[in-house]
């Protein structure tokens, strides 16, 4: 199927149809993505955003400028491919009901969809860490958030319990063990909420979007170079980039893995997720926020379990599904990967005690 893309995209960063190849790139599921190609071998990634999850673009690109802004003030040498502005100075291009930007295409790096080694989460975590420990004095009130609530757990859990309210019976009978499982858990909303407002948990310029995709490896030495897929760059806590790292690096296997017997910790991976994490963020983080590090992956995957479950009370409306109970399926996945961290804790905050 051929590719079309509007001209007047093009023009407005002053390329025309003539003047460049493209081709349509990436794994994600959000937004649309082009490798464009010019004729004397400049190349740069144009996107669309995609508007149905990020009701306000506008977030997105003032929070991406507010921080390359300062990142070029503070740290000039740091690698922060921003969006470059159309020939006429916007931050986007508005065409129709789209909003398209033109991005830095890195060379000689890599992007991986699974994890292969532990070098690999080291190098990960460790950019994602930098990037927090650059943006540790960074004023966060000037950052919208570009999805409200995005990791706000009380939010997740109101949605739940107001989905099991409305859910037709048959599916709260498939879910019974699942919505006792998410019930029983509980307390880990309660745990958050007693330190929220703490002074020792301070909001920070966090990604929210950790997984290994989201980071750009040297090819040739398999070093970390940049972050990027910058939408979800806004105000949060430290537990949702090291507690997503820790959902999505910590097992080989995906939510979408239904052998639970497969759902298993590996501890090296652990350890170079926590290594690497602590190699920049270690000299930052208060008391509070290190005695939560284990914490932060509970918090995440819990969350990720009852949102999979709100959908599947729902409906399935939300997460794109290949088979009627396949949200039920990830539910099941992500709270036995939730009881592997609580089993395996001892060794697990022996491995952070000896990172720290």
């Amino acid at each position: 199927m051929e590719l079309i893309i509007d001209e007047e995209i093009l023009q407005a960063y002053g390329f025309t149809l003539n003047s460049v190849v493209f081709q349509q790139i990436g794994s994600g599921h959000i937004n649309r993505t082009y490798l464009l190609s010019t004729k004397n071998g400049e190349k740069y990634i144009l996107q669309s955003i995609n508007t149905h999850v990020f009701k306000d673009p506008f977030a997105i690109a003032n929070n991406i400028k507010a921080v390359a802004d300062y990142l070029k003030t503070h740290y000039p040498d740091y690698l922060f491919p921003a969006p470059k502005p159309t020939i006429s100075g916007e931050l986007m291009f508005a065409h129709g009901e789209d909003y398209w930007r033109l991005l830095p295409f890195v060379d000689h790096t890599t992007a991986f969809d699974t994890l292969n080694n532990p070098k690999q989460a080291y190098e990960a975590a460790k950019q994602f860490g930098k990037l927090g420990r650059l943006l540790a004095n960074f004023d966060t009130s000037h950052l919208k958030p570009t999805i409200p609530g995005f990791h706000d757990l009380t939010w997740r859990y109101e949605q739940f319990t107001f989905a099991l309210s409305k859910a037709n019976e048959q599916l709260k009978a498939n879910a019974k063990h699942e919505i006792e499982t998410a019930l029983n858990h509980h307390y880990i909303v309660d745990y958050y909420t007693s330190f929220a407002q703490s002074k020792n948990f301070p909001d920070r310029v966090m990604h929210h979007d950790t997984k290994i995709s989201n980071v750009l490896l040297d090819t040739a030495s398999f070093n970390g170079v940049c972050v990027i897929d910058l939408d979800t760059l806004m105000p949060g806590k430290f537990i949702s980039d090291l507690g997503d790292m820790m959902r999505t690096y910590l097992c080989a296997f995906s939510e979408n893995e239904t052998d639970l017997s497969k759902i298993n910790i590996r501890l090296d991976y652990f350890r170079a997720t926590i290594d690497g994490y602590l190699s920049e963020m270690a000299g930052i983080l208060t008391e509070t926020e290190k005695e939560l590090i284990l914490f932060s992956g509970k918090y995440i995957i819990y969350m990720q379990a009852l949102r999979f479950l709100t959908d599947y009370l729902n409906g399935s409306i939300y997460y794109p599904i290949s088979y009627p109970e396949q949200n039920l399926d990830r539910t099941k996945n992500q709270f036995k990967l939730l009881s592997e961290l609580s089993e395996n804790e001892k060794v697990l905050l022996g491995i952070i005690e000896e990172c720290l």
